[in-house]
C-alpha cells in the first residue's frame, strides 16, 4: 500500500531527490503494513496560504511584529542563538562572517539552531553573491566580478552551486543577486554588480535568479539601483535626480527581468531618486507602489540593513526603531538590523512594531499582511527539514 502525504512547508530538494520513506519508520499511522511506503509531495500554493493566513490569525500583535523583523548577534554557539531566537521569537535571522564556523557540518548545527520551531523555521539569510562578498570559504562559484563578463550560462551554474551549498548548510535565503547597473568602474558597487548595461545585467539576473531556483529564495538587491545614485550607502544616502522614465529605461530592467524569473525577495536600498520620491526607497510607500504595481512584484521585500541608514548621521535616522515602524508603514515586510545593534536591538524593534500597531500609528492591516508575506515564504522554504542525511545523494 502507498500512502501520499501532502505536506506544507516541505523543502524543494526533497520533493527533487523522491523521497519514499518506510510508513513503520515515517510514522504513518496505524493500518500501514510493513511493505507500505509513504510518499512526501510538497503542498500547492493554494494550500501553503492558507496555510499562512491561519497561523498569522492566531498570532499575538507582538508575535506579527517578531515575525516581520530580521536579527543578528556576532556568535557561531549554537546554544546562544537558539536562546536568542526562542527568546525573541523573530521571524529572520542574517548570517554575518561572525556566524560561519569553520566547516560545512558546524554551520548546519548553527542553523538548526536558529530554527526553534521545526514546523516554521526563520528566514535564514546570508550575502553569499560569489568573489568580493563571500560569507562561506568553501564557495569557490564564480561571482559578479567574472560572470559579468562571461555568458549568462555560467550565471546559472555558479548560481546553482551557490544554491545546493546554502542549501545543505540549512540557509534558506540568499542576498546574492545584485540588480544594480553601475557603469563607473570607481563605483563601489561595480565588481558586486552582474552588468555594467541594462540588458546584459537583466540576462544575468535572470540567469542566477534560474541557478537558485528550488534550493533558496533569491533576492534581488538594492531596489530600485545603486548603479544610478553614486556613493555607498553603508554611510551615507546616495542620490540621484534621475528621473521615473529614465530609471525605467535603464536600471529597472535587471528588478524586472528578476521578478519576472520568479525572484522572491526584493531588498530595497538606502538610495534616494529626488525625482520619484525625496524620502530612501527603504522608507518610500511609491518606490514599494511601483515594484508591486508596475514591476509586479509579489514576494517578501526587506530593507536593507537599517543600520546603514543610522550610521549616515542623520538624525532622522538615529532611532533604529522609528525608523523600522516607518518602514513596515511604506510597505517593507521586513525589517533588518546589524550594524550598530546589539543583542536587544531586534527586541526594542519588535515591541516598537507592536506597540505602533497596538496605537494604530502603523495601521494593523499592512502588519498582518506583512506577517503573511513573511510566514508563507518560511513555510515554503523549510530547507533541510525532510533531508534524510547530513550529505544526502539522489537515489539512481
Amino acid at each position: 500500500m502507498r500512502r501520499v502525504v501532502r505536506i506544507v512547508g516541505v523543502a524543494a530538494c526533497a520533493v527533487t531527490l523522491g523521497l519514499v520513506m518506510p510508513a513503520a519508520a515515517s510514522g504513518a499511522g496505524a493500518g500501514a503494513g510493513s511493505g507500505s511506503t509513504v510518499t512526501v509531495t510538497s503542498a500547492d500554493d493554494a494550500a501553503v496560504s492558507a496555510r499562512a493566513d491561519r497561523l498569522v490569525a492566531e498570532m499575538s500583535t507582538r508575535e506579527r511584529a517578531a515575525s516581520v523583523v530580521m536579527g543578528h548577534i556576532p556568535t557561531t554557539d549554537p546554544a546562544v542563538l537558539r536562546d536568542y531566537m526562542a527568546a525573541t521569537g523573530l521571524g529572520g535571522f542574517i548570517l554575518m562572517g561572525s556566524n560561519i564556523p569553520a566547516d560545512e557540518a558546524a554551520l548546519r548545527a548553527v542553523t538548526e539552531s536558529l530554527s526553534v520551531d521545526p514546523a516554521l523555521p526563520p528566514l535564514i539569510g546570508i550575502d553569499e553573491e560569489g568573489d568580493d562578498v563571500t560569507r562561506l570559504p568553501w564557495d569557490d562559484y564564480p561571482g559578479a566580478a567574472t560572470l559579468k563578463d562571461a555568458p549568462a550560462a555560467a550565471t546559472t551554474d555558479a548560481f546553482a552551486g551557490r544554491g545546493a551549498l546554502l542549501q545543505r548548510a540549512g540557509v534558506n535565503v540568499n542576498f546574492g543577486i545584485v540588480g544594480d547597473v553601475p557603469a563607473d568602474s570607481g563605483s563601489f558597487i561595480f565588481r558586486r554588480a552582474l552588468g555594467t548595461m541594462p540588458q546584459p545585467s537583466a540576462e544575468r539576473v535572470t540567469a542566477a535568479v534560474t541557478g537558485e531556483a528550488g534550493a533558496v529564495a533569491s533576492t534581488l538587491k538594492h531596489f530600485p539601483g545603486h548603479g544610478a545614485a553614486p556613493g555607498d550607502s553603508h554611510h551615507m544616502l546616495p542620490t540621484t535626480d534621475l528621473s521615473r522614465e529614465e530609471w525605467e529605461q535603464a536600471d529597472a530592467a535587471p528588478f524586472r527581468a528578476g521578478i519576472d524569473a520568479g525572484a522572491q525577495v526584493l531588498m530595497f536600498g538606502h538610495l534616494v531618486y529626488t525625482a520619484v520620491d525625496p524620502t530612501p526607497a527603504t522608507l518610500s510607500a511609491e518606490w514599494h507602489r511601483i515594484a508591486r504595481e508596475d514591476l509586479g512584484f509579489d514576494g517578501v521585500s526587506i530593507t536593507d540593513d537599517l543600520g546603514m541608514l543610522q550610521n549616515t548621521g542623520d538624525p532622522r535616522y538615529a532611532d533604529p526603531v522609528a525608523t523600522a515602524v516607518a518602514a513596515i508603514a511604506a510597505g517593507n515586510d521586513m525589517v533588518m538590523a546589524v550594524m550598530r545593534s546589539d543583542a536587544g536591538t531586534a527586541g526594542r524593534i519588535v515591541d516598537g512594531i507592536a506597540a505602533a500597531a497596538d496605537s494604530g500609528a502603523l495601521a494593523p492591516e499592512r502588519l498582518t499582511e506583512a506577517a503573511t508575506r513573511v510566514t508563507e515564504l518560511r513555510l515554503q522554504h523549510t530547507s533541510g527539514a525532510l533531508l534524510p542525511c547530513a550529505d544526502c545523494q539522489p537515489a539512481d
